[in-house]
């Protein structure tokens, strides 16, 4: 007989409590995982969690190039992906043997990777930074030239934030590719009040079209300081749970139906549950990959 979702909290918090594990969570995750976790964030804010935590397990729901950074960040530690098959089609557009490839063409130039790639990329880079931190890192950068893997929609953004050129690689966000411009431009007639905001992985005429450009943890906390009674959301649907959740007397909007995950939605609570009872998925870096990658991740933690 299957289990309610109230016992399968229970069995979670309890197995969760004797592995000494920690629940992290991204924002675009279904809202019952959302529910159980003991933090939820971007990129960015997990990383960190990542790296500070002092527990012996790291449950990381999310994609599994974030399971490799926290594995990255925390080598003593299990890092488990509860759905070994959640992959990101942005990460998985640049190889290292490419990336390799495209340093030979540009010699001398330093290579920023969005931490949405694998950990092979990550050894293969300079600097990593995520769509929170990626201006504040470029203008920090003095290279004459800033090769930018992989999302050419966000190093495009960077580039006209800092005015620094950027070497782009043709890689996208599948699920951020589909809101177009036109959709903005339905909403903003719908909802002529409502500040849009949207994610720098979008094209960059949705984020020309939006008032603020900003990376999910930008929209959380900007969510609750505007004025604003109708927002309008140009980013991955999962995170309208918890901007409601946290701001109940705002209205959201997603500007697409389409904007959708589906590798953000392999997670449940089941998958959590049957991966704290197996300690597997366990995602791990090799040490030789991790030990070159942490140099990129270190550069960017450091700064942010």
């Amino acid at each position: 007989m299957k289990d309610s979702r109230a016992e399968l909290v229970d069995k979670i918090l309890k197995l969760k409590e004797q592995r000494n594990a920690i629940i992290l969570v991204h924002n675009y995750q279904l809202g019952e995982v959302q529910d159980i976790a003991d933090f939820v964030g971007d990129s960015l804010e997990l990383s960190q969690n990542a790296a500070m935590t002092a527990a012996s397990v790291i449950v990381f729901c999310g994609v599994h190039f974030m399971a490799e950074t926290a594995s990255i960040l925390c080598p003593d530690k299990k890092v488990l992906l509860p759905v070994l098959e959640a992959g990101c089609p942005m990460a998985n557009m640049i190889t290292a043997q490419g990336l390799r490839d495209l340093k030979k063409q540009h010699p001398g130039a330093l290579v920023m990777c969005y931490v949405n790639t694998t950990a092979e990329v990550k050894a293969e880079s300079d600097i990593c930074c995520t769509s929170a931190n990626a201006v504040q890192l470029a203008q920090k950068l003095e290279a004459k030239e800033i090769i930018f893997v992989p999302d050419q929609y966000l190093g495009h953004y960077v580039s006209t934030k800092t005015g620094k050129p950027m070497i782009l690689w043709p890689g996208y966000c599948p699920t951020h590719a589909r809101i177009q411009a036109a959709d903005v431009e339905k909403m903003r007639k719908a909802y002529p009040q409502a500040e849009i905001l949207a994610h720098p992985e979008c094209r960059s005429e949705v984020s020309a079209m939006a008032d603020f450009v900003l990376s999910t943890g930008g929209m959380i906390r900007h969510c609750r300081s505007t004025k604003a009674a109708q927002i309008v959301v140009a980013t991955e649907m999962g995170i309208i749970y918890r901007l409601k959740k946290e701001n109940p007397d705002k209205m959201f909007i997603p500007v697409s139906e389409q904007a959708i995950c589906p590798n953000m939605k392999l997670i449940g609570l089941e998958n959590i549950l049957w991966s704290l009872e197996d300690l597997s998925p366990e995602v791990k870096v090799p040490e030789d990959i991790r030990v070159k990658a942490k140099r990129a991740v270190d550069k960017m933690i450091e700064v942010s």
